[in-house]
This record gives C-alpha cells, sequence and structure tokens, in this order.
C-alpha cells in the first residue's frame, strides 16, 4: 500500500513496498491534493501489477515502472549489474566524498573516525553496493548485524596486577548512531553533488537500548561502592571513568605531578588542565602567543562548537597557573610556536609539538604506581574544573564561557555538586 510522509522541508514523499522490499521516493511536490493524486496514481500502478493486468518489463526495476504510472517511454532502463553514474556503489561514494574535502575543512581525528565507519559499513553492506537502493530496512538490517557483534578486548589494569582483563561486549547503540550518521553526511553531500536523489532513509530506525553512564562521582564514592558490591573489570572501570576530584584533591594531585614528573611540560599541561577545564587537545594545540602572562588570560583555540570556523575562547589565569607557565616558558621552553613541545634530540631535529598518543602516555606514566594511577586521562581534570566551579556556587553562564558548553545536555552531565553540598542543602530545609 502507498502511503504520504511529508519531510520537515515540506516536500512530500510516497512510501510504497513491492516484493517485500520498502521503498521511499520523493513526489516533488509541497502541496497535499497533488501528493494525494500521485499516490492514488502510483496505488493503482501496484494493483494493476498484482494483478498481473500488467507486467514490469525485464531490465526495468520495479519501483522506476511503478512510479511512472507503467508508461514504458518515461522509465529508464537500468542494467542490474552495471551501476549508473546516479547510483554510486558504497566504495565509490566514499572515495569521492573524501576525495573532494578541502584542506583542514575536517579535523583530522575526525576523518580517521570516519575512515573507520566506512570499513564496517562497506563490510556489512558490501562496498559494490548500489547506494541509491539503500532505504529503510536496509538500514534496520545493518543496525541489527552490528549490534550482535562484539567490541574489541576492554583491558583493565589495577595497581597489583599486570595481566590484562580481556572481555568482549555487544557494539553498542552509540556507536552504531554515529556510523548511521557518517553515512548520512555521505549520503547529503551525493544528494548536493547531484549523484543521489531523496533524502536520507534513517528515520524510524530501532537501536539497541543503552545503559546510563553513572554519575560523576568522588575517588571515596567509588572506592565504597566497589567494595560494597564487590565489582571488578569492566564494572570497575567504568566506574573510574566518572571520577572527579575535589579541590583539595586537585591541589594534592598537582604537588605530586610538580614533584614526580619526567619531564618539564608535563606539569604547566596538568595545572592547565586543571584550572581552565581545557580539553586534552585544545591544550596541545595552544601556541606560546596564546598566554598572555600580563593580563592573566589564556587563549583557548576551540575546533568543534562553531561549525565551519576556527573559534576560540579566553579563560582568566590562576596565580598557580601563570607561575607554572612562567617558569616553563622562561626557563624550559625549547623553542618553536607549540606552547607544549619537546627539545631537540637524536631522533628529532628540532622542537617537536607533544601529540596526542605521547600525552596520553606522560599522563599515565606520571601517575602510575600512585594513588592517582586511577585517573582515566586528561578529561578528568575538565569535569573536575567544572564541578568545583558549581560547587562554589558560580553562575552556569560564566561555567559556559569558560569551558565552551553549548547544549543543555552538556551542562546536565557535566554540572554535579559535591555530596556534602546537595545534604547541606537538604538539610537546610528538612534539619
Amino acid at each position: 500500500m502507498a502511503s504520504l510522509q511529508q519531510e520537515p522541508t515540506g516536500v512530500w514523499h510516497v512510501v510504497v513496498r513491492i516484493e517485500g522490499k520498502r521503498y521511499k521516493r520523493s513526489l516533488g511536490t509541497k502541496i497535499e491534493s497533488e501528493a494525494n493524486c500521485r499516490r492514488d496514481e502510483i496505488q493503482e500502478t501496484i494493483d494493476l501489477v498484482k494483478r498481473n493486468r500488467i507486467r514490469v518489463p525485464e531490465g526495468v526495476k520495479a519501483i522506476d515502472f511503478v512510479l511512472a504510472n507503467g508508461e514504458l517511454e518515461k522509465v529508464k532502463k537500468v542494467n542490474p549489474s552495471t551501476p549508473s553514474p546516479q547510483s554510486p556503489t558504497l566504495n565509490k561514494l566514499f572515495h569521492s566524498f573524501f576525495e573532494s574535502l578541502p584542506p583542514n575543512s575536517i579535523e583530522e581525528n575526525t576523518i580517521a573516525t570516519m575512515r573507520i565507519h566506512e570499513r564496517h559499513l562497506t563490510r556489512l553492506l558490501k562496498g559494490n553496493f548500489l547506494v541509491q537502493e539503500l532505504d529503510g530496512s536496509v538500514l534496520q538490517r545493518y543496525v541489527n548485524k552490528r549490534s550482535s557483534e562484539k567490541t574489541q578486548y576492554l583491558v583493565d589494569r589495577t595497581q597489583s596486577e599486570i595481566k590484562c582483563r580481556k572481555r568482549r561486549t555487544n557494539v553498542s547503540a552509540t556507536t552504531i548512531k554515529k556510523e548511521i550518521v557518517t553515512l548520512g553526511a555521505v549520503w547529503r553531500w551525493a544528494m548536493a553533488n547531484s549523484l543521489l536523489v531523496g533524502d536520507f532513509p534513517n528515520r524510524g530506525l530501532r537501536y539497541p537500548k543503552v545503559d546510563e553512564k553513572p554519575p560523576f562521582q568522588t575517588m571515596s564514592e567509588i572506592a565504597r561502592q566497589i567494595e560494597q558490591d564487590g565489582l571488578s573489570g569492566s564494572e570497575n572501570r567504568l566506574l573510574w571513568d566518572c571520577l572527579y576530584l575535589r579541590k583539595q584533591e586537585l591541589d594534592q594531585l598537582l604537588k605530586f605531578v610538580k614533584d614526580n614528573a619526567n619531564h618539564e611540560f608535563i606539569y604547566p599541561m596538568f595545572v592547565m588542565a586543571a584550572h581552565t577545564g581545557a580539553r586534552r587537545s585544545e591544550i596541545l594545540r595552544a601556541q606560546c602567543s596564546d598566554f598572555d602572562i600580563e593580563n592573566l588570560v589564556i587563549t583557548i583555540r576551540e575546533k568543534k562548537r562553531v561549525k565551519g570556523r576556527r573559534s576560540t575562547r579566553r579563560v582568566p589565569m590562576t596565580p598557580l597557573l601563570r607561575n607554572a607557565l612562567s617558569e616553563w616558558l622562561s626557563n624550559s621552553h625549547p623553542g618553536g610556536q607549540a606552547a607544549f613541545a619537546q627539545a631537540k634530540s637524536q631522533k628529532r631535529s628540532g622542537p617537536t609539538p607533544i601529540t596526542p598518543d605521547q600525552a596520553q602516555c606522560h599522563f599515565r606514566q606520571t601517575v602510575r604506581g600512585s594513588q592517582w594511577e586511577r585517573i582515566k586521562g586528561w578529561h578528568c581534570l575538565r569535569h573536575s574544573f567544572i564541578s568545583n566551579l558549581a560547587c562554589s556556587g558560580v553562575d552556569q553562564r560564566i561555567i559556559d564561557e569558560f569551558v565552551g558548553h553549548t547544549t543543555e545536555d552538556m551542562r546536565r552531565r557535566y554540572r554535579h555538586l559535591f555530596p556534602n553540598v546537595k545534604h547541606a542543602a537538604l538539610n537546610s530545609v528538612f534539619a
């Protein structure tokens, strides 16, 4: 049976099922009466085909025949074994998309992630799949297959054991949605370049349910919960991923890093993360000129907050951060524009900016074997910064300006108060 569906743009689409396959095609009109007439014509043609009053000619797609109301002169014959220019294969579509990207239009790590999504899509949908044939049923089958697959091994290392705990879990709905989003972005690019017609058919997809992430908790809360519930492995690791540090704990961590870091640049990087809420990528992107020591302001270079534009935000320097940066830039910086770099060595011809992998490796090496080794990485310092501001009653608009939050979901995820503050609020009313 043919049915109508109006898109947010106002254009009407017809949805039909032929030989067990669902198709959705644009009718090219925003007028409902015209769309109803076209739907009735299409339904009449489908009924004639079902009653064998008319037959779909060999070499003609059933959907094309139905949309043309059975008039062969309006039907474009297609060789099923040869993709037409209007119907690129999945491999060809992704190749054309990546080839068309202007330099620096998308971040390198974003492209790398899209490449991973491409490999999964072409693996399950097949690289020679004609993309114009994609519809909701094909996408739903992809979601179902992907959700039944297993992830890579999860590795959990504790202070007392070196061996890895290996546990495979099903691919999460979040991961699958990101893969569908990537395919949708490529589809819309193809539409704009006349390679595909029709809207991306992802409406109505059903994904597996996901568990809500645990709330951010203090170190003592997490340790108590692990001990009470006897948690281990990935459940243990998931809780530590949600760790945030109190102000006193942050001070202790920074003192420990200052006394134990193997390189001079590590301590100022820790202080910048803890006292500005900057992300790891933002710290590594920083240049020496971004630090206005005299006016006590840092300019943080963003990459994704404003689509299609490199944006910045400014955060005041705390006295501790000012001292750490002044000492690093004046006494130990190896030179060059990058704020955090390694000096020239036998393997390096000159000062080399710290890479993301190096930053994470230095973080793990610095805290290994200490009470801080359960901290997952740099991002813990970011949401610890936000938590301490919220706990102190700092206006949410100021927090947003400092850390670059733009959505209410971000604010809800990061805006959480310490347990004693919550208890004090309740006790002020019910004590």
